[in-house]
């Protein structure tokens, strides 16, 4: 009976985390959230009961309440890059001496909060805090979420530690997963300052595609009830923000790194989201010397499936960034060989 109890246990947990993405929502509205983070743009975090008040009074749904959180949060929190690396350089170099980690932790704990409060300028732990302050002053459960994140950039050692924090929000008894860093803007390469632009797909993220880039400290909070391993985290491919707007999971191929016999294809498998129709699909391929456009030889859809393929002619190394319309949405290693030849 107790082994029963257990599994229903189980159970029970994964029926209330499996499938839970933002088009549970179809049939709500959000334009009445929206406008409310619009007309409190700029707004102090000095009285914050006030703003969430401002923020949600009148809303129906937690949803809607939390919709307008999050929005409001993500357009108006700048991602400060200059305390994300002094922070990153000091731990660095204080990770063989536990002691002064511990205390620049705490010295860099106490910033970060008063960077928020005063100038609205934070990283992803004063997000994912914000977030849950805010939801839980109105009545929504959401937690922080602590683990290891993967950027298009791809540094190793970005990964000895664990690195970003995002949130999961409990609504209508379903957990949700969100990345309000990664929904607020992009660091202008050019200026190197931050720019807000608000990305909604990982507002409520599909919890398969959400893994490929995510791996949190605390398993159940994959919310799926395939839970990958660290190896398969560090395997897998490049995943961009942008993917999100269009993609709930990449079924294949699932590592960055991949073999093809010469004159075989690339095969990708993609899940996308509902109601996504792709206009086009194109690859741009570097070689070490050119970057190229390529249209695949063959692009199907079967409901919300897209198999894409694409032959290589010739040996060599390839960087392939797949684009789904104008959204760069993965990239794969691809080392095409001589048939017979393979590792």
């Amino acid at each position: 009976m107790a082994k029963w109890l257990k599994f229903f246990a189980i159970s029970l947990f994964f029926s209330s985390i499996s499938h839970t993405q933002s088009w549970d929502f179809n049939d709500v509205s959000f334009t009445e959230a929206d406008r409310r983070a619009a007309v409190n743009k700029g707004e102090s975090l000095e009285d914050m009961p006030q703003l969430v008040y401002a923020l949600t009074n009148g809303l129906e749904t937690d949803v809607e309440k939390f919709r307008a959180i999050y929005v409001w949060v993500c357009k108006n929190i700048k991602n400060d890059y200059g305390l994300y690396a002094k922070n990153k350089q000091k731990r660095n170099k204080f990770s063989e001496d536990s002691i002064k980690l511990e205390a620049w932790n705490e010295k860099f704990k106490k910033k970060i909060f008063k960077t928020l409060r005063k100038r609205r300028r934070t990283i992803c732990t004063g997000y994912a805090y914000t977030i849950k302050v805010m939801s839980q002053l109105a009545d929504i459960e959401c937690e922080i979420v602590n683990g290891f994140a993967k950027t298009s950039s791809g540094n190793p050692d970005d990964l000895k530690y664990p690195n970003h924090s995002w949130n999961v929000v409990k609504l209508n008894n379903k957990w949700y997963l969100c990345d309000p860093t990664w929904s607020s803007g992009i660091q202008d390469l050019e200026t190197g300052r931050f720019k807000f632009s608000y990305n909604n797909g990982l507002f409520l993220a599909s919890p398969e595609l959400f893994a490929i880039n995510h791996f949190p400290l605390e398993q159940r909070w994959f919310l799926t009830e395939d839970i990958p391993t660290f190896n398969n985290f560090l395997d897998a491919p490049i995943v961009y923000n942008d993917a999100y707007k269009v993609l709930e999971d990449i079924n294949s191929p699932t590592r960055l790194y991949n073999e093809i016999i010469q004159e075989y294809s690339l095969n990708i498998s993609l899940r996308l989201k509902p109601k996504i129709s792709y206009k086009t699909v194109t690859f741009k391929i570097d070689d070490g010397s050119n970057v190229k456009t390529r249209l695949p030889d063959s692009v199907k859809q079967f409901d919300n499936n897209l198999n894409i393929s694409y032959q290589f002619t010739r040996r060599g190394f390839y960087d392939v960034h797949l684009y789904i319309d104008d959204f760069l949405v993965s990239t794969y290693v691809v080392r095409v060989k001589k048939e017979g030849v393979l590792d």
